[in-house]
Parts: C-alpha cells; structure tokens; sequence
C-alpha cells in the first residue's frame, strides 16, 4: 500500500511539474512576444510594416530605420544628456531620499508624523504646470540643465519606502553606534545605508527610469535649446515629424523635410519608427536592470509588507 502510495504521489508530481512548466512557458511567450514583435518591425521594410503580419521576425529584413533614427545630428548630444541628467538624478534622489526616510523614521523625531502626513499630501495636491513653470522660471532654472535634476531630488512616495524599510532595521544597531559615540549623520552613512542597498536600489532604478524615458520636461522648458535636448525628446520629435509628414502626404513613402533632421527618410513610417524608437530608448534600461535585479525584487518586498 505504501509503495502505490509512493508511487502515486511520485506521478502527481510528475503531472503537476509538466502542467507548471507548461504554464510558466506560456507566461513567459507572453511576456516576451511583445518585445520580439516589436523587435521585429524595426528591422523590417517600413513599407512593408503597413500591410501587418509581422510576428516574431522581420519579413524584408532592413536597418534603414535605425539608420534614419541615428542619422539624427542632435542624438549624440541628446544620448549624452540623458545619460548624464539619469546619473546625477539618481544618485542625488536616492540620498536625498535617504536621508529624508532616515530622519522621519526616527522614534525621537517628534513632528515625525506629521512631517509624513505633509509629504503624502504633496503626492495629491499639486499646484499645477503654470505656477510650476513661473517658479522654475524665477529660480533661473527654465533653460538650464540644473531644471532636470534639481526639482526631482526628492520624491515623497520615495521617501515613505525608504522610511518604511529603515522602521524594519533593528534599533539595536543605531543604538550601538550611538553608544559608540557616533553623530547622527555618521550613523546614517555608516550603519543605515549599507543595511538599505536593497530599497535604495529600487527607487533608484524608479527615479532613473523616470529620468531615462521623460521628454516633457525638455518639451516645457527648454524646447529651443538644442544644447539640452535628450534622446527622449529628439525621438518623440522624430517620430512627431514622421506622422505629420504620413498625414499630410497620405501615403506610405515619407521623403525627409524638416529642417535639422539631417539623412533623408526614405520609405519610413510611423508605424517602423515607433517599433525603432522603442528598442533604442529600451536597451540602455535593459542593460542596467539584470545588476539591480536581486536588490529591487527585495526592496519592493520588503517596502510592501512593513509600515
């Protein structure tokens, strides 16, 4: 009788094995196919793009969209800012931030509370994109670099995860340090971010795809200046131009007009310089996330289930 069982039960789990292997492959086509279809417009025909059908590889394989994409002679300069604005962001976000979580989650911090309810209300109340836009105009900072950095240096949902995750710490440890004579900001430095390398990596790679994929802060308030576009903005201008030229030509062949574009476009469409745009402004994230992976999966647990 123990031996049917045994061998039942080794069956089951056999049956169950198959059946969750098949079930995770599905999920994972699932996940991957818009990706590879994606993919696979960008190096198809842009032309032939239009009659669909393209699933998993390019039917007439091409890099003339890349070639129109990079042709662009602002993409160096707008590759460089964007990465640049990404970094600086990030790591003056995630210490800000730090420090910010840090001091709110302190037991002695007496306004600690209330301090917290007045930056949740900042997540819901905002002034609005036209006083914004006076303020930043008054600081000096429209038409500068400075205005890509500077205000996204704090984030108040940042700061309750960090503080979150720092309420998890044992207060032991900072009372050993304490103990030992260490200051506050040495205790910070020295005993509390390196326990946080993994929520400081999740709102790190938060803010820095944010950074990474925003054109709009280019587009309101510095437009004109092609000193501090960013890849984000010169390939939503690119693909902009792309659809006006289809809408006013209303047909498949797009012939390059606009000034400072640079190359020619020759047989492009909206529809491949989208599928293009996509992978380029994809890959940089791409690259970067497998490091941060391990960190973010646990910083995003660990944030969602203490309080």
């Amino acid at each position: 009788m123990k031996s049917k069982r045994r061998m039942s039960t080794k069956v089951s789990d056999r049956i169950f094995d198959i059946c969750n292997t098949i079930f995770m492959l599905f999920i994972i086509v699932i996940m991957l196919y818009p990706m590879l279809n994606t993919l696979a417009i960008s190096f198809n025909n842009a032309t032939d793009s239009l009659r669909g059908g393209i699933y998993l590889w390019p039917r007439i394989f091409t890099t003339n969209n890349y070639r129109v994409v990079f042709e662009n002679p602002r993409l160096m300069t707008a590759f460089r800012n964007s990465v640049l604005r990404t970094v600086i962001s990030t790591v003056g976000g995630v210490f800000v931030c730090a420090m910010a979580g840090y001091i709110v989650s302190r037991r002695e911090f007496v306004f600690g509370k209330f301090v917290t309810i007045y930056f949740l209300l900042t997540m819901y109340v905002s002034a609005g994109l036209i006083p914004t836009f006076f303020l930043f105009r008054d600081l000096g900072l429209v038409d500068s670099f400075h205005v890509y950095w500077i205000p996204g240096l704090f984030g108040a949902f940042n700061v309750i995860v960090i503080r979150a995750y720092i309420q998890g710490l044992p207060d032991s440890l900072i009372e050993a340090a304490q103990i030992d004579g260490a200051g506050e900001f040495r205790t910070f430095m020295q005993i509390v971010l390196p326990l946080c390398k993994p929520v400081l990596a999740t709102v790190g790679l938060w803010i820095a795809v944010g950074n990474w994929n925003d054109w709009w802060t280019t587009f309101i308030y510095a437009p004109t200046n092609p000193a501090l576009t960013v890849l984000q903005f010169e390939l939503h201008r690119v693909l902009a131009t792309a659809m006006a030229q289809m809408s006013a030509q209303q047909a498949g062949f797009i012939a390059q007009q606009a000034a400072g574009m640079g190359g020619a476009f020759e047989n492009i469409t909206p529809v491949a310089i989208r599928a293009t745009i996509t992978i380029v402004a994809t890959i940089p994230i791409l690259c970067v996330y497998p490091f941060l992976q391990k960190y973010f999966v646990k910083g995003v647990h660990v944030g969602s289930v203490k309080g």
